[in-house]
């Protein structure tokens, strides 16, 4: 599932950056250990195990949940979701600071298991129960994304993987003048230059819709292409300021918001949730987990109207999720078996079809299942074709400790370029100087 976007206000706080993660999981240790002698065992009034599975946006569990109770009578699963992945994060680090509220099985998008990463005892070794072989069912990569350095401990198996397309609204292209076959549409654009210089014609042919929908998704997309990390190193050095890729990305989004083809509506807001149904904007970068999130926003008035074409430049990772035991579990046998099934290949081939999360276990990417499957919302676009090849193409990007408050605080710096409140120079001087105040 996708990395987190949305507008954050600056307020004190009393630890930032690692610290302050670091202090959260430490007081969460030792409320751990006074919440397991409660009186709350984790079971059913009918005595059966209850498994609690936390969360965010889609993931097309609903099924599969049904036929893991159907195999284990003795298992009740209970899914706790919280829609916004910017609201859900944060009650995570809640939940893990106070010891308990996290349930048996937390979904993890890749920005925050960076952060869980620094702690990975709050969670339960996958290796201690039976993980190991299942190595060679994914990409070598998504594994070890969530694989101590020392390879010792296994923090969560990954579901999906963002796989990147570009969605368009082939009326508004049509009322445009521009092609809408999603072959033809995907050859103007082979590069970033090229779907600037298709926004162009976009804009001034005055659709009355914006080419697309804020500056932070596109500015995203073309950053997750640019290297194998963003704004740290590997060995988590900031970067933020002297890494070529953040500055080529920033350019050219500045470039298009320049050209006025930004409809500065922010990501997740309810403008931009009542857009995709209005057709407030004609296109929005696709990792393929945004299928589902498009289709629940626009509803039956959007269907056969979006399409899938190729995304602008190389494939690269935007987002993707994984799943982890909290160490704070009453059950982290079954907790564990559980995340095993819906990570399975038969689990993400499953989810890919209920709501376009695209898979990372290697059986379900290279399956006919998922290889042929086109999606009649999006005017029967063969998305397992596309996005399959996109991932064949990826390369993993290294994200760092505190990725996703940085990419938020770059996301705000480009807003305020949108609302003409600050210049691209001011923007910029913000974003570098926020990026570091996070990292103390």
């Amino acid at each position: 599932m996708g990395q987190i976007q949305r507008r954050t206000e600056g307020r004190a706080r009393p630890l930032t950056g690692r610290r302050r993660l670091a202090a959260a999981v430490a007081i969460g240790a030792s409320m751990a250990l006074l919440s397991a002698c409660g009186s709350d065992d984790g079971t059913s009034g009918s005595g059966k195990t209850v498994l609690v599975v936390k969360t965010f946006s889609q993931f097309g569990y609903e099924d599969l949940y049904k036929q893991y109770e159907a195999a284990h009578p003795d298992i009740e699963i209970r899914e706790e979701n919280i829609s916004q992945l910017g609201d859900y994060a944060p009650k995570l680090q809640q939940w893990m600071a106070s010891g308990q509220g996290a349930g048996d099985v937390v979904a993890l998008e890749e920005g925050i298991l960076t952060q869980f990463m620094q702690q990975p005892d709050a969670f339960v070794n996958l290796l201690d129960h039976g993980a190991a072989p299942l190595r060679k069912n994914y990409l070598d990569w998504k594994w070890h994304q969530a694989l101590t350095p020392d390879g010792k401990t296994l923090v969560g198996l990954g579901t999906d993987v963002g796989a990147q397309g570009m969605c368009y609204r082939k009326d508004l292209f049509k009322k445009a003048g521009l092609p809408t076959d999603r072959e033809k549409v995907g050859a103007l654009w082979q590069d970033w230059d090229g779907y600037l210089s298709v926004g162009k014609k976009f804009t001034a042919a005055r659709t009355g819709a914006h080419f697309f929908d804020s500056a932070g998704s596109i500015y995203q997309n073309m950053l997750m292409q640019q290297s194998d990390h963003t704004y740290y190193t590997k060995d988590n050095k900031l970067v933020i300021d002297s890494n070529p890729a953040v500055r080529t990305a920033w350019d050219k989004t500045v470039e298009m918001i320049d050209a006025g083809l930004s409809g500065n509506i922010a990501a997740w807001s309810p403008q931009w949730n009542a857009g995709f149904k209005k057709g407030t904007f004609a296109t929005i970068p696709c990792p393929s987990w945004m299928l589902g999130t498009i289709k629940k926003q626009a509803g039956d008035a959007g269907a056969g109207k979006w399409d899938v074409a190729r995304v602008p430049g190389n494939g690269a990772v935007r987002g993707g999720s994984f799943l982890a035991v909290p160490r704070q579990s009453k059950h982290p046998e079954q907790a564990a078996e559980l995340a095993k099934f819906l990570t399975s290949a038969k689990g993400q081939t499953a989810a890919f079809k209920a709501k376009g999360n695209f898979p990372s276990a290697l059986a379900a990417i290279d399956s006919d299942d998922v290889r042929s499957y086109r999606d009649p919302y999006f005017s029967d676009a063969p998305v397992g074709r596309i996005f399959g090849d996109s991932v064949k193409a990826l390369r993993p990007v290294y994200l760092g400790p505190q990725n996703n408050p940085i990419n938020d605080a770059v996301s705000n710096s480009l807003t305020a370029i949108e609302q003409h409140k600050l210049s691209d120079a001011a923007a910029w001087k913000k974003a570098v100087s926020e990026a570091k105040r996070l990292e103390d």
